[in-house]
């Protein structure tokens, strides 16, 4: 229970103000009053394409979480995958903004006079291909077994590297991490009881867990496949190589199938397109139609005040 209560969405003040928004207005710019020099010797196009790697994580995972609003077994659960999906969308508002504020070449050209902010241009105005997020994050939903075992994987993967993003030579992505670790904390104690709960209960409860975790699992080497711009983001200081923090995460995930009575599946990795994977644009053709579903009406109307 302390933990729920220590938890603080991201977008804790937005009823302060009573007008209705959506983007384009109404909001001030996320990283307002925040030193956004990009450090020293620290190139920005690198730290520019890290943010946006993390950023475009949160971002997709958030929309599917969302997607079971009003789809969850019930109202407790509906609210708890809503509110991590909020904060996962305030993990990724901050980290794309940092990512147009050190390289403003990244964010797409709209029509002269649009009021669309830097960080939703690029959430709604870049192509699948232009998407640098890993594959788990933007598989269609399952049951509600397989959102417990996703956001067991992700959340267990993106609060190691927070934590030691934490200590990042670049101020934005220490204060974003920060935070959002706590909020990650929460994420990964959630989906861990849930897992357990699951494994533990009736026949059928333990079989769907199962079928859950065997389908994700060819995902999971993904995450620890260091790219080239993580590997030159950790090497300036500012960003986590993820095959650094493989061994962490690994002994978390055991800890949870040895108490939840759960062997580790033997399946190999999905494999790439020739050789490309998620970070490098190369992804499964469900992220392509909820882009086409989540960008729909900004595309339509790129000029709109909402």
């Amino acid at each position: 229970m302390q933990a729920q209560d220590d938890h603080e969405s991201v977008y804790a003040g937005l009823l302060v103000n009573d007008d209705h928004w959506a983007f384009g207005t109404d909001f001030e710019d996320p990283l307002a009053g925040v030193d956004t020099t990009v450090p020293a010797g620290v190139d920005p196009a690198v730290l520019a394409r890290y943010c946006l790697a993390l950023g475009d994580d949160a971002l997709v995972f958030s929309h599917r979480l969302s997607q079971w609003c009003s789809n969850a077994p019930d109202l407790e659960e509906d609210i708890a995958l809503a509110n991590t999906a909020l904060d996962l969308l305030g993990q990724a508002r901050l980290l794309l903004a940092r990512a147009a504020a050190a390289d403003p070449a990244l964010v797409p050209a709209l029509p002269e006079g649009s009021p669309v902010p830097p960080e939703d241009a690029l959430a709604f105005f870049r192509d699948d291909r232009d998407f640098a997020n890993v594959r788990l994050a933007e598989v269609p939903n399952g049951d509600f077994a397989e959102v417990v075992v996703r956001l067991l994987l992700f959340s267990t993967w993106r609060l190691a590297l927070f934590e030691q993003l934490a200590g990042s030579r670049d101020a934005v992505l220490a204060a974003v991490a920060a935070k959002g670790r706590k909020e990650l904390a929460y994420h990964r104690e959630y989906a861990a009881r849930w897992f357990l709960t699951l494994a533990q209960g009736t026949d059928e409860s333990r079989r769907r867990l199962l079928a859950a975790l065997d389908g994700l699992w060819p995902l999971w080497p993904e995450l620890f496949s260091t790219h080239p711009v993580e590997a030159a983001a950790a090497e300036a200081g500012v960003g986590v190589d993820p095959a650094a923090v493989a061994g962490a995460v690994d002994a978390v995930v055991e800890q949870v199938f040895t108490a939840s009575g759960v062997t580790r599946p033997e399946r190999g990795a999905l494999a790439g397109v020739r050789g490309r994977f998620g970070r490098d644009g190369a992804h499964t053709e469900a992220l392509s139609r909820m882009l086409a579903e989540m960008q729909v009406v900004a595309r339509a109307h790129p000029k709109g005040l909402w």
